[in-house]
C-alpha cells in the first residue's frame, strides 16, 4: 500500500479545487480502463501506480513552476499521448489553456472525448504533427510554455516547434536526470542557429521509487 497522498501533493501544487480535481483524475482514469479495451493509450492505469506516474508527475510541473498555478498561460503539450501532462493540467488549472498536440489520430480522439466529459473548456486536442504545425503561422509565437513528457528526445521536440513559443516564451521537458546530462549538450548546439538559453532544475524524487525527475528550461530571448 503506497503513503502517497494525491490530496496532499496537489495542494502543495496549489491547485484551487482539490477535491474537483480528485474527482477528474478518477474520471480521466476510468475512461482510460475503458478505451484500453479498444486500443492501448496507457499500461499505467492501477489507481496508485496511475496518480503517482500519470497525476503527480504531471502536476510537478506546477511544483517546479508555481506560476502556472495562477497565472493565464498558453500552453503546448507535444506528443500529448493519452493526455498526461494535458489533461491533469487543464483539470487543475482553469486559468491555463491548452493545446494537446498529437500524431496519433486515436490519441487526439481520447484527449478530446476526456476533455468534452469533464467540461475542460480550456483544452483543444489537435492531430498533427508539430514539426508540420511549426510552418504554420496559426501556430507561429502563440504559446508562453511549450511542453512535452515522456515523446523523444529533446533537440527533435525542440526543433520541431521552435517556433511555437511567443519572445520571452519558454521550453519545459520532462525528463530524468540522465537524459537531461545526455541530450543537454545538443541542445546547446541548436541554439547557436535558434537562440534559446538552456539549463536544467534540481532533481525531485517521486513517491514510492516511481523515479528522479528534473525540468530542462529554455528560455527564448
Amino acid at each position: 500500500m503506497s503513503n502517497f497522498n494525491l490530496t496532499e501533493f496537489a495542494a502543495d501544487c496549489q491547485v484551487p479545487d482539490v477535491a474537483g480535481f480528485l474527482a477528474g483524475c478518477e474520471a480521466i482514469r476510468e475512461l482510460l480502463v475503458l478505451r484500453n479495451q479498444e486500443y492501448n493509450l496507457s499500461r499505467i492505469t492501477e489507481k496508485e501506480e496511475f496518480d503517482i506516474k500519470h497525476v503527480a508527475d504531471s502536476l510537478l510541473l506546477a511544483r517546479f513552476f508555481p506560476e502556472i498555478a495562477t497565472k493565464k498561460l498558453n500552453i503546448a503539450d507535444i506528443g500529448c499521448g493519452a493526455g498526461f501532462p494535458s489533461l491533469v493540467l487543464a483539470a487543475a488549472f482553469p486559468n491555463l489553456k491548452i493545446t494537446a498536440i498529437d500524431s496519433t489520430g486515436k490519441k487526439v480522439k481520447f484527449v478530446a472525448e476526456v476533455a468534452a466529459a469533464l467540461g475542460l473548456s480550456n483544452l483543444n486536442a489537435v492531430h498533427g504533427r508539430s514539426t508540420e504545425l511549426n510552418r504554420q503561422k496559426e501556430y507561429t509565437r502563440r504559446f508562453d510554455i511549450v511542453t512535452a513528457r515522456a515523446v523523444a528526445a529533446s533537440p527533435i521536440i525542440f526543433l520541431d516547434s521552435c517556433n511555437f513559443a511567443k519572445p520571452g516564451g519558454r521550453f519545459l521537458f520532462y525528463k530524468t536526470p540522465a537524459q537531461a546530462q545526455e541530450e543537454l549538450p545538443a541542445l546547446n548546439v541548436c541554439s547557436k542557429k535558434i537562440p534559446t538559453h538552456w539549463e536544467v532544475t534540481g532533481e525531485y524524487e517521486l513517491p514510492d521509487n516511481a523515479g528522479k525527475r528534473v525540468f530542462i528550461i529554455g528560455k527564448r530571448p
